[in-house]
């Protein structure tokens, strides 16, 4: 498909590493968009374990890198996540590119922030050790689940609902950019895709790459647009 240009693109969530990324799918739609602008909203790898890491990851992070060339003109962001601490540094050298623990930014006269959302799930926050652990409970079963990933999609989902993690997320996302006078505001993390508005302000989740359909979010001149895709 063709897409008209645009300012910037978001995406998170797609965990590298894990059995149910959708690198390849994502890697098709950033060569299918034009854009000024590319954040990578948090966690992006799955865990630290570069081993996991696929022929189809590595294509991604290849492609990451070129866009990060400065002859190509395009500005990338990487907003740390939860599964992506640590990572500063090896981001830098692989990859070419700076993280971020938060991004800021103006279009058309109009402040966006960009914060990947975990820093709004009070049960991971309180329960480190115990979100690790659940963390690589789940890769193990993805290793273990069939091809179409069936049950550990489903989990994956029932976590998120079960967490209540998603209007935590926006309440809490609502609340930082009202404090910091932004009329826009962009999260990860729940691998849920919404839209809410409060007090003008606008809320966004990206969602995530590793459901279908997959998710992202588009800032052009024309508005703020949630994609999905299957």
């Amino acid at each position: 498909p063709s897409y008209s240009p645009v300012e910037t693109l978001i995406v998170s969530d797609v965990h590298l590493g894990s059995e149910v990324s959708r690198a390849a799918d994502l890697l098709a739609v950033l060569k299918a968009h034009r854009f000024k602008r590319l954040i990578l909203l948090g966690d992006i790898f799955a865990d630290l374990n570069f081993k996991r890491l696929k022929r189809e990851h590595w294509d991604l992070l290849s492609y990451v890198r070129k866009l990060s060339n400065p002859k190509r003109q395009v500005e990338v962001v990487w907003v740390e996540g939860n599964h992506d601490r640590g990572l500063s540094d090896v981001m830098s050298h692989l990859v070419g590119v700076h993280v971020l623990e938060e991004y800021e930014w103006t279009f058309e006269g109009q402040k966006y922030l960009a914060v990947h959302g975990h820093q709004f799930d009070r049960f991971m926050v309180d329960n480190q050790m115990l979100s690790e652990l659940g963390a690589n409970v789940f890769l193990w079963i993805q290793k273990c689940d069939f091809r179409e990933q069936r049950l550990s999609r489903y989990l994956d989902r029932l976590n998120t609902s079960w967490l209540r993690m998603t209007p935590r997320v926006a309440a809490g996302a609502l609340a930082m950019a009202a404090a910091r006078n932004a009329s826009f505001v962009f999260c990860g993390h729940t691998h849920v895709a919404m839209y809410r508005e409060a007090h003008g302000i606008q809320y966004f989740n990206t969602g995530c790459w590793t459901q279908s359909p997959a998710s992202y979010v588009t800032i052009s001149s024309e508005g703020v647009r949630l994609h999905e895709h299957e």
